[in-house]
This record gives C-alpha cells, sequence and structure tokens, in this order.
C-alpha cells in the first residue's frame, strides 16, 4: 500500500511540476513576445520619425522653390525693359547733345531748341514712368564705383582727390540696377 500512496502523490507531485516549467515557458514565451514587439513598436516610431521628418524636409523644399520661382517672375517682369532701355538711351544723348549744340540768337534756332526741350522732357517722363532713373552726377561729388565709371584722372587744385571733375556721359538706373554708369573724369588730387 506504501506504493499506492506514493504513486498518485508521485503522480500528483509531477503534473504540479510539468504545470509550473509550463508556467515560466509560458512567462519566458510572452516576455520573449512583449521583447519583439517593444523593438518592433521602437523600429516603427523611428521609422514614423524619419518620415515625418523628411515630410517636412520636403515642405519647406517646395515653400522655398515656390518663393524662388515668384522672386524670378517678378525679377522678369521688373527687368524686361533692360535691352530696350539700353538701346533708348543713346536716343535721348544725342537729344541732349544736340540741344547743347543749338546756339544762336536766330528765331528758327529758338524754335529748334524749344521743340528739343519739349520732346526731351516728354522722352524723360516716359523712361521716369517705367522706373528708368537718370544717374547725373555733379562736379566735385565724391565718386562711387557702384555708379560711376572713370573715364580718366586728372590732377586738379580746385577738386579733392577721387571726386568728380567732369560728366562725359549721364548713368541710368532700371528699378535701382544698373543699366548704364555715368561716365566721369575723376580728379587725382
Amino acid at each position: 500500500m506504501s506504493e499506492e500512496t506514493k504513486s498518485p502523490d508521485s503522480e500528483n507531485e509531477e503534473p504540479q511540476a510539468s504545470e509550473s516549467a509550463e508556467s515560466t515557458g509560458t512567462e519566458v514565451g510572452q516576455e520573449t513576445g512583449q521583447e519583439e514587439l517593444q523593438l518592433q513598436l521602437e523600429d516603427a516610431r523611428s521609422k514614423a520619425d524619419e518620415h515625418w521628418s523628411q515630410c517636412l524636409r520636403l515642405q519647406a523644399e517646395l515653400e522655398n522653390t515656390r518663393r524662388r520661382a515668384e522672386r524670378d517672375v517678378e525679377s522678369a517682369h521688373k527687368f524686361a525693359l533692360e535691352k530696350f532701355t539700353i538701346e533708348l538711351l543713346p536716343v535721348k544723348d544725342s537729344l541732349e547733345m544736340g540741344l547743347s549744340a543749338a546756339t544762336g540768337d536766330d528765331e528758327t534756332v529758338a524754335r529748334l531748341r524749344e521743340g528739343t526741350e519739349l520732346t526731351l522732357k516728354m522722352f524723360s517722363d516716359v523712361l521716369q514712368k517705367f522706373g528708368i532713373r537718370e544717374i547725373s552726377p555733379t562736379a566735385g561729388e565724391p565718386f562711387n564705383p557702384e555708379y560711376h565709371q572713370a573715364m580718366t584722372m586728372q590732377e586738379s587744385a580746385e577738386h579733392p582727390e577721387n571726386t568728380i571733375v567732369a560728366v562725359m556721359q549721364k548713368g541710368y538706373l532700371l528699378n535701382e540696377r544698373l543699366v548704364r554708369p555715368a561716365m566721369v573724369i575723376v580728379s587725382k588730387g
């Protein structure tokens, strides 16, 4: 009988031990599954963060491209007249030279002078209307290489060094962009 009593006890002990081993195995399996899920979650989060930052960069790049295109179109509109302006300026110069050459007290010369002055004024008004501004430096004004082109240097006791002695040709700006620099004679000092 002792065997019988031991047998059921030993049988009872074995299932408890196997249940304990199964529950430990299940816990280890669950922990492994949780760790694996945690790793997948972290991987998914890092990919989401990467995609989000990529999306933000693309959005910023798109906005920059849009702004650049707007600036280019605005610039094209603003400076479309540049070549036309360059071609018209010699005409204005010729009118001015003709006006200064028309000397004399004769009535015909006076009428010619008056007509040329009116034509020149109309021409200047049209240029200003389209954003073309004249650069007309005066003698004694400091030389500015951004707007003036020194054609020659001349010694002058009247003018300090690097100042304009005389203007050979006026300069022009189109919407604050230099189209033609004023050609000047600069003092040596």
